[in-house]
């Protein structure tokens, strides 16, 4: 089977006037939200699978938008021609969630009563608030009905919400190294960021637009939530206690002996280069925000038809398998058919970027699958 790329792309802008309220309580005059689809939506409208990103990820999952991008997008192995989410049968939708900063409203975005970024006047978010405005674009694309929801880490969370605000709209779940709810341990994980983030003197309450930025303290939260998104064994056959000199004597000095220290330099000054510093503290406090109990679970799959297929990671110690079988074991009181597969892999957390291979397959039949449980004859087409 052949499993080219979707090609060029474009990020489409849908504009939101007089969205409803947040949970917060608060509300924003207008929502602009940047998204991208790729493959065809069917003539019943039928095949539609949202894909939903993680923390740091945007609306460009697959292809490129320029042929000069060195890049494709950030799911660009699964999503395609012939791959796990196949466009030559699925309309698949991905779009950068509220409080984000590639082309979403989110802090950086202008207020429209000032004429200045937000900043911190920008409203506190949820999970919740993320996914009651993919509703409105999904609703803007003319789809009643999703065939799938589908994402990893925060994304994985996000579909979970799917299931929980609108579990009619949802005809099944797909749930990549996620979790009913934040732990206490990821919660201190991203405290740690976001303290180094205010700490830094270029932040000044969030009002750093237009002027320096707090690049450190930014750089230092990535190279936090980057330690938790390996395994301990995949930075020891990576780095182990290399040396960066040649010689493999220490410098007794504080300087970057290590090469696992110029790592996670390397992955912090990257990041500020694509991602605003007062999005991660939004987007960190809104995963932190997350918690589903079971009972909720049983709910939300009780009044709802949709199947689910849950996917852990043997080494993922941010969501560890145990903790992803919570919402198989909450489908099931429901009644639902829920699927459970750990996939053995030492890249930790991250493995849900990384091992396509793996879980393409299982994907691919779970939605093969569905297709055959909701999809009238004539709408089907290859």
């Amino acid at each position: 089977m052949e499993t080219h790329g979707v090609g060029l792309v474009r990020t489409e802008r849908l504009e939101i006037d007089r969205p409803p309220e947040l949970d917060s309580g608060r509300r924003l005059e207008r929502i602009c939200v940047a998204y991208e689809t790729y493959g065809r939506l069917n003539a019943a409208r039928s095949n539609a699978v949202l894909v939903l990103h993680a923390l740091s990820g945007d609306a460009h999952a697959a292809g490129r938008n320029l042929p000069t991008d060195r890049k494709p997008g950030w799911w660009d192995s699964m999503i395609g021609p012939g791959k796990a989410f196949d466009t030559d049968r699925y309309f698949v939708i991905c779009s950068n969630v509220l409080g984000g900063c590639k082309g979403t409203t989110g802090p950086s975005s202008t207020d429209p009563k000032t004429g200045l970024p937000y900043a911190a006047s920008f409203p506190v978010i949820t999970i919740r608030d993320m996914v009651m405005v993919q509703n409105l674009l999904v609703e803007h694309l003319g789809i009643d009905r999703l065939l799938a929801v589908t994402g990893g880490s925060m994304g994985g969370m996000e579909a979970i919400q799917w299931l929980l605000s609108y579990p009619r709209k949802v005809g099944s779940a797909i749930v990549i190294a996620a979790s009913l709810s934040q732990s206490a341990q990821n919660i201190a994980l991203h405290e740690v960021g976001r303290q180094a983030i205010i700490s830094d003197p270029n932040w000044r309450g969030g009002n750093y637009y237009g002027g320096p930025t707090p690049s450190w303290g930014l750089a230092v939260a990535r190279m936090v939530g980057h330690i938790s998104y390996l395994s301990d064994k995949s930075m020891q056959s990576k780095f182990g206690r290399n040396l960066r000199n040649n010689g493999g004597s220490y410098a007794f000095d504080f300087s970057e002996e290590f090469e696992v220290q110029s790592y996670l330099e390397h992955q912090g000054l990257s990041f500020v280069k694509r991602f605003d510093a007062n999005s991660y503290l939004y987007i960190t406090k809104a995963i932190d925000y997350f918690a589903a109990e079971h009972a909720d679970a049983v709910r939300a799959f009780s009044a709802s038809e949709a199947e689910l297929l849950a996917i852990a990671f043997s080494s993922d110690w941010l969501y560890p398998p145990s903790t992803v079988k919570e919402l198989l074991k909450a489908a099931r009181v429901a009644g639902r058919s829920a699927s459970y597969f750990e996939v053995p892999s030492d890249y930790g957390h991250d493995a849900f970027l990384l091992e396509a291979t793996a879980q393409t397959p299982i994907i691919r039949a779970f939605l093969r699958n569905q297709e055959a449980r909701t999809w009238p004859v004539e709408s089907i087409y290859i």
